[in-house]
């Protein structure tokens, strides 16, 4: 075949010498814009992944590549007066120049022609190559070429940042964080080799401007960063080897996702590789791993399909469908990453003490865990247990902490003794509202099976309030009664506290279980109300836009349920205003398309679910918390987003709410929601750290490394766990065990089973019995 490689980094010159020693037939071409052996930039970092893989490929580039590298295993970090340090982390370094040289060499020895110093404006200027490589990095001119092809969707991101350089060696990856008058910056600092480190300096777009940068040259940028990092530095100079670039050389990162990686333009195959198909950020040093994973698995391919020209267009359809799946889960890895230092400033680090600050910075992307902190560093993850159990009021000795997600909870004069929370999960098995055996049941086991904080299913204050015919209500004192039952049942057998969480269904009621179809009810049905007149399914029931007697009817409603609710015991109570029920659809401007005082501004769309907050609140016990469940996200254009439901948060924080329970979607029937591990979770992390008030984490937490990353990154208060509890009661219980935590209480009738459970973890943990 004839390639040709437009572009000379990392992809392109990878793939061109694996190519050509699999088949040195091969007519391969590496074009570069610049000069021989020249190159801009600093250092690049890999995974130990990536380098084996590197061996097994090509093990002759692999050995000059390790023979250069730096290897490390710490990181520090400066903040606040403090420096801190784990390890366990293993990074490996190497100059982007000594990179490109090694690769360059290489490609020599095996016969690939390189080209130097041609800008190529297009892939046809090569009629003659059945594939053509678009390696020319995130600003393609092949890429662009073929936009309506490669759909590719380019987002800059807000943060600036400088890619600098000093001879000064760092024997950890160093992050240094500065507060001017201005604002924060951070310094991402790694070295590369014995002499050399990379410096990269970054700040949000307003502090950057505040300071005037915008206006400075590139040495006055030096020499401005040298100043505020002059502790770190230690009398070292910084360097640009972008001196090529105008201005202060201060850059926003792009964001790159295309939505196809390959097209034939009539003569040739062309393929996307590295930055021109996709870009990760710096934070968490995935560029370079990228752009070699994708010349490893395009070479792959065509050792599985054939060296010819007529399996090119299967080669390519799998090497995307292969590098999609990788590329998409760093690339989310590295978004989690690049927000975490974007909003660093305005969300933890005014905040923040030293300690939670390090963990929070060292599981920013989500793929670090709290267990894998251990794996890393024993040592220091026990020491953080020990200082987070302290700030929660345990003492502690030098031995093994609690957990995060075990350390006790107290808002008001409430004190959970964990952090986990069984979620409000509809049951549909009541009759007439009322609370049966089934719930005492259901509700009960998940009490003895360790959870701080269980709450019943979205109790209805009045019939027409209700989903389904068999959902909870809270309208009469016989159902005050059987919750009464529960909560003593609760209090007596296990430590948890019970919550009871009100709701009304407004626009989604009135339909049959979902094991019945979940449809609309064809007998014994009610009329439904909403904030406007906007059904929830397009061909469903439409409800009745509710005025003012409708507005006050249903306030005195949730009234009576909160006072009935205060004579059961319960020890919480929480607002249903989330996933598109009745409060949910005053919030949401896809279902509140009111023009009086209770619709347009968020003032307006919040009063009347705050009038019913405030309402509730006057007569449930002062002693005892109430929280506020929100659909953080819609999902769906023109609905409500993080920002939002950051601004619903301070509103009922300002009315007297103690905790905003974080969950998202379910408003509008065709909602789109990106779904993924934890992926809720930074809507709490946005309102807990920017608003103030405590939060509740949901959706997709499934087990105590979960809860416990959470909690200890200051992302949450508290965890609510749904699914899992269906299927495991005592999911508290076994997380303990799984954890190797044994001092947490069994109810004592289960204690022999407890032993037995923790043998059998311990037996499979060393593989005896096999």
């Amino acid at each position: 075949m004839r390639i040709v490689c437009i572009g000379g980094g990392p992809a392109g010159l990878y793939f061109g010498l694996l190519i050509k020693k699999l088949d040195p037939a091969h007519s391969v071409t590496v074009v570069e814009r610049n000069r021989p052996y020249d190159t801009f930039g600093w250092g690049v970092v890999f995974s130990d992944a990536t380098m084996e893989a590197m061996r097994l490929w090509d093990p002759e580039t692999a050995r000059e590549i390790e023979d250069a590298f730096n290897h490390w295993d710490d990181i520090e970090l400066l903040f606040k007066g403090t420096r801190q340090r784990t390890t366990g982390h293993g990074f490996v370094g190497i100059g982007r120049k000594k990179l490109l040289n090694i690769l360059q060499k290489r490609c020599e020895d095996l016969g690939v022609e390189l080209v130097f110093e041609r800008e190529v404006d297009s892939d046809l200027e090569f009629p003659d190559a059945d594939l053509v490589i678009a390696s020319d990095g995130i600003n393609s001119k092949i890429r662009n070429r073929y936009a309506d092809v490669f759909q590719p969707d380019l987002v800059v991101r807000p943060n600036r940042y400088i890619w600098l350089g000093t001879d000064k060696s760092y024997d950890a990856f160093t992050f240094d964080f500065r507060k001017t008058e201005h604002g924060w910056f951070q310094a991402h600092i790694y070295k590369f080799d014995e002499t050399t480190s990379t410096f990269i300096v970054e700040t949000t777009e307003e502090t950057f401007r505040a300071h005037g940068i915008d206006g400075f040259d590139q040495d006055r940028s030096i020499a401005f960063c040298e100043n505020l990092f002059s502790e770190v530095l230690d009398g070292a100079r910084l360097m640009t080897n972008a001196r090529h670039t105008r201005g202060s050389a201060w850059l926003n990162f792009q964001r790159l996702v295309c939505g196809r990686w390959s097209h034939f333009n009539g003569r040739s195959h062309v393929v996307l590789m590295g930055d021109a198909a996709h870009t990760a950020h710096f934070a968490i040093g995935s560029g370079t791993k990228l752009a070699i994973d994708d010349a490893i698995e395009l070479t792959k391919q065509f050792q599985a399909f054939g060296h010819a020209a007529d399996r090119i267009p299967d080669v390519l359809e799998a090497y995307e469908a292969v590098r999609r799946v990788d590329v998409a889960r760093i690339q989310n890895a590295a978004r989690n990453a690049m927000e975490w230092f974007e909003v660093v400033g305005q969300r933890y680090a005014d905040t923040m003490e030293p300690e939670q600050f390090m963990y929070s910075m060292l599981t920013r992307s989500q793929r670090i865990s709290h267990e894998n902190l251990r794996l890393r560093d024993k040592a220091w993850l026990e020491g953080y247990e020990r200082w987070f159990a302290r700030k929660c009021g345990i003492p502690v000795g030098n031995g093994r902490a609690a957990p995060p997600m075990f350390t006790p909870y107290r808002v008001r004069g409430v004190t959970l003794p964990n952090r986990i929370v069984v979620s409000p999960m509809a049951m549909y098995s009541a009759v007439d509202g009322m609370p049966n055996d089934f719930h005492l049941v259901h509700l009960g086991a998940r009490a003895m099976g360790g959870a701080g904080l269980v709450f019943a299913e979205m109790t209805c204050p009045s019939p027409d309030a209700r989903i389904t015919p068999g959902c909870l209500g809270l309208w009469t004192e016989a159902q005050a009664e059987g919750f009464r039952r529960i909560v003593d049942f609760v209090h007596a057998q296990s430590a948890a506290r019970f919550g009871i969480q009100l709701g009304h269904a407004g626009r989604k009621g009135s339909t049959s279980a979902p094991w019945d179809g979940e449809v609309p009810l064809t007998e014994g049905g009610w009329p439904l109300i909403s904030a406007s007149a906007v059904p929830y399914h397009a061909d469903g029931p439409l409800p009745r836009a509710m005025d003012r007697a409708d507005m006050e009817r249903v306030l005195a409603d949730f009234v009576r349920a909160a006072e009935l609710a205060a004579t059961t015991g319960a020890d919480w109570l929480e607002l249903h205003c989330a996933h598109g029920y009745l409060l949910s659809s005053f919030l949401s401007p896809l279902t509140n398309r009111r023009t009086d005082a209770y619709g347009g501004s968020h003032a307006g769309r919040a009063r009347y679910p705050l009038e019913v907050f405030r309402a509730i609140r006057a007569v449930w016990p002062q002693d005892k918390p109430i929280s506020v469940r929100l659909s953080c996200h819609d999902w769906a254009e023109g609905g409500n987003t993080p920002e939002d439901a950051a601004i619903y948060a301070a509103l009922f924080k300002e009315a007297g709410a103690d905790l905003i329970d974080c969950s998202s979607g379910q408003v509008w029937a065709e909602d789109a929601p990106v779904y993924g591990r934890l992926y809720q979770t930074p809507f709490s992390d946005k309102i807990r750290n920017e608003i103030g008030i405590g939060t509740i984490a949901v959706g997709a937490i499934s087990e105590a490394d979960h809860a416990n990353s959470i909690i200890a990154a200051g992302r949450a208060d508290l965890c609510a766990v749904a699914r899992p509890h269906l299927a495991d009661p005592a999911w508290s219980l076994h997380e303990a065990a799984r954890i190797g935590l044994t001092d947490v209480p069994w109810p004592k009738q289960y204690l022999s089973g407890k032993r037995q459970y923790e043998t059998n973890l311990a037996r499979a943990a060393t593989g005896a019995g096999k």
